[in-house]
């Protein structure tokens, strides 16, 4: 039998043989390190396509949306990024052109490799795109409202839908300021489309469009249309014009002197009444989801957060919100699926996925790839902002086929009108 010595000494033996093992074996990882750091590459960064209006007249609109997707980019970066990775924006400029817009799409896709895309305002751009991001299986958000009838596999719509805004906001106005309505908008597929929703819902509410006048999109020649406006005295003008038409309209009407005459606009928030002017008609409303004015801890931390990045007193939109909230799903969809391919990130929104947002919360409808968002009515302030005058109890449901005329129906009249 072993003495108790020579068994205290074996085990100091086999203690220090370990110890000197793993002493051994982390000198060999730190050794391998070391050698292999040197030449381990760092990983890429992830693009994300940007595809919006930098020149041209929907400029003014649109400029302000690639800054919030720019600091909706950083706030994730500051965070540690996607996957281990940094994200990094790729911008390309539709120069308001909806052809230009298809063709930057592709090349953000193909050349650039992209895994996503935001962009586009004008129905047409989307419309032109779309056929770009459908060809690739890839996809689009979409930030802002619109004129409904559509859905695609391929885009996240994350504005509001007719139901959301201009059906209740013109409905609201006829209650507010009479039925003899006039339609001003630009010659496009939004207004169109938005006009031809609205002559259904007048009519059924006992209304009368007096008028339709549209004009080329970037047009600044208003002196017709005023003397309409003069001839047929409407109770209230519903507005879909957009882009930098905006302000000679609103000049016109000033020069006229019908500042006072009862205006909602559906495509004017609060960069653009700042840059138009839009706070010296008395008697205008604009109609959207979410207004700057608004106080919840959301609003005013991110207001703050865009005004210290971006420049004092910069004005915080719907559209701007809609496109950070785009940004913020995306990224939660990526983190959730662990990939950024398009077609696997897709496959998560088929789940109904809600977050916080500034002023209320926001649902995916996962049946058409909308948002449940609230409608809130402001009057416009000399200052640009609005102060909201009515706002819907609950979050509304999406519905971009208005219901009272079946899908079928509603796809035969916009082919009548060419749209």
């Amino acid at each position: 039998m072993l003495s108790q010595n020579a068994l205290k000494k074996g085990i100091k033996n086999t203690l220090g043989q370990r110890v000197g093992f793993s002493l051994l074996v982390l000198l060999l990882i730190f050794l391998l390190f070391i050698f292999i750091s040197p030449f381990t590459k760092p990983q890429p960064p992830i693009k994300v396509g940007v595809l919006h209006a930098l020149s041209g007249t929907m400029a003014t609109s649109e400029q302000p949306l690639v800054n919030m997707l720019q600091l909706a980019v950083e706030e994730i970066n500051q965070q540690g990024g996607l996957l281990g990775r940094p994200l990094e924006l790729v911008m390309a400029d539709t120069q308001s052109d909806a052809e230009i817009a298809a063709q930057q799409a592709q090349n953000l896709i193909v050349d650039q490799e992209v895994s996503v895309v935001f962009g586009c305002w004008t129905s047409s751009c989307r419309k032109a795109v779309r056929s770009v991001i459908e060809q690739h299986r890839h996809l689009l958000f979409y930030p802002v409202q619109y004129e409904g009838l559509e859905q695609s596999n391929h885009i996240f719509y994350t504005g509001s839908a007719p139901n959301q805004q201009i059906v209740p906001g013109a409905r609201w106005a006829m209650q507010q300021f009479g039925p003899r309505v006039l339609l001003v908008g630009s010659d496009y597929v939004f207004p169109r489309v938005a006009n031809m929703i609205l002559r259904d819902m007048i009519s059924a509410n006992q209304g009368e469009v007096l008028a339709e006048l549209y004009k080329p999109l970037g047009n600044q020649q208003f002196d017709a249309v005023v003397d309409q406006i003069k001839a047929l005295n409407p109770d209230v003008i519903l507005n879909t014009l957009n882009g930098d038409s905006n302000q000679a309209f609103f000049d016109a009407l000033v020069s006229a002197n019908l500042s006072d005459k009862p205006i909602v606009s559906f495509s004017v928030a609060e960069p653009e009444l700042a840059a138009w002017g839009g706070g010296r008609l008395t008697q205008h409303y604009g109609v959207w989801g979410f207004f700057q004015s608004q106080t919840d801890p959301r609003t005013l931390a991110l207001v703050q957060a865009y005004q210290q990045r971006f420049g004092a007193g910069l004005a915080v939109s719907d559209p701007m919100i809609a496109s950070y909230l785009g940004m913020q799903l995306w990224a939660r969809a990526v983190a959730y699926e662990q990939s950024v391919r398009p077609y696997q990130v897709n496959n998560v929104f088929l789940q109904s996925l809600s977050m916080p947002a500034p002023g209320s919360m926001v649902v995916v409808e996962r049946t058409n790839r909308h948002l449940w968002r609230p409608l809130r009515i402001g009057h416009v302030q000399p200052d640009g902002q609005y102060k909201q005058v009515y706002v819907t109890e609950r979050l509304i449901r999406p519905t971009p086929w208005p219901t009272y005329r079946s899908r079928h129906d509603w796809e035969n009249e916009r082919a009548r009108l060419g749209l």
